[in-house]
């Protein structure tokens, strides 16, 4: 298994305090940026005025409370799931490449998207008038939940979870759904392609509070079962016998972070597309600024990964206005060379030490 730990971490670690009320400060400054930046013209001033209870016209108060708002919130629980799940996942596999999709839940909550907007003209009319716009969002968190289910029934054998089987199971279930992704799309017409598109890039253009409101039971859920998983994550960094030595049930700290990690990247998959690279970089630029304790590293990957995705939205929205480009291609243009960075450094920290 690859280290957990970056070159930096032994000499460099910021103060908790100091790193927490900077990643604070980050997650507000990018919040105000996100709710006053845009065509509408909407200022700081009108934002501090709607926040003392002074009125905003009409068209103002559509703008803030009814886009903006809700955006900014699904934002800041995406960005917080996908970066606590990547955490998670690191620390249960012991291995720093870990990321939301290798356990396949992304890819079956993608293929349960692609399904809803390719085959849901087949449904009766009742039920995609009663569903809506939730239809995407509900047949993607059902795939993701699917998917955990049969990645759970493989790896697990006489009421014990064999991690190494659950990573090769979730690299075969992404295979596979890959795999019928790419046949729905084959059979998809014009206008289906540009949805498939569009949606396997990532976008928050579609929040509104409903959609908000159905992914957050389950972001919630997982964010506050996430610290409980954090004394035992550090043990399991030492391995899973020592940990069972330290007094750690092993079994339900692999269930329970495999269950929340799911919840978490399912629910963030169906109400916002592919993103990548939140679950990798977050992290890793968190390890090597303070250290591989999960007690600190969950809270400050959710702040980290709030912040990071809100000024993605931010420029998703602004740098091709009155377009819109995709998060998912900004946070692959951000994270890959990052990625990429933090990799090499490490490599030339390991030559040093063996030199």
């Amino acid at each position: 298994m690859l280290s957990l730990t970056g070159p930096a971490v032994s000499s460099r670690r910021l103060p908790r305090l100091t790193l927490t009320i900077a990643l604070a400060t980050l997650v507000l400054v990018a919040s105000v940026a996100s709710l006053t930046s845009g065509a509408a013209g909407l200022g700081v001033g009108d934002l501090a005025g709607a926040l003392l209870g002074e009125g905003l016209s009409p068209r103002d108060r559509i703008v803030l409370f009814d886009i903006r708002l809700p955006r900014l919130a699904l934002g800041l629980a995406v960005g917080a799931s996908l970066a606590v799940s990547g955490v998670i996942l690191q620390g249960l596999f012991r291995n720093p490449l870990a990321d939301p999709g290798i356990v396949g839940v992304s890819s079956g909550a993608g293929l349960g998207a692609v399904l809803a907007i390719v085959l849901g003209g087949l449904l009766p009319s009742t039920l995609t008038v009663t569903i809506g716009p939730a239809l995407v969002p509900v047949a993607a968190g059902l795939g993701g939940w699917v998917t955990t289910l049969i990645l759970y029934r493989v790896a697990t054998s006489g009421r014990r979870t064999d991690v190494a089987m659950m990573l090769l199971a979730g690299i075969a279930l992404s295979a596979l759904a890959g795999a019928a992704t790419g046949v729905l799309t084959y059979l998809a017409d014009d206008r289906q392609l540009r949805d498939l598109t569009f949606w396997s890039m990532g976008s928050l253009a579609g929040a509104t509070w409903a959609k908000f409101g159905a992914a957050l039971p389950l972001m919630a859920l997982a964010l506050s079962l996430a610290p409980r998983l954090a004394r035992g994550m550090n043990a399991l960094a030492l391995g899973e016998a020592q940990a069972a030595h330290m007094g750690v049930d092993v079994e339900w700290l692999k269930r329970l972070a495999v269950l929340s990690a799911a919840a978490a990247t399912g629910a963030a998959v169906a109400v916002s597309g592919g993103i990548g690279f939140v679950g990798i970089v977050v992290p890793h630029l968190l390890r090597q600024a303070q250290g591989p304790d999960h007690r600190r590293l969950i809270p400050h990957a959710a702040l980290l990964g709030a912040a990071l995705l809100v000024l993605a939205d931010l420029v998703s929205r602004t740098i091709v206005a009155p377009a819109e480009l995709p998060i998912g291609i900004l946070t692959a243009l951000f994270g890959a060379p990052v990625f990429l960075w933090m990799l090499l450094r490490s490599n030339q920290f390991r030559r040093r030490q063996n030199a």
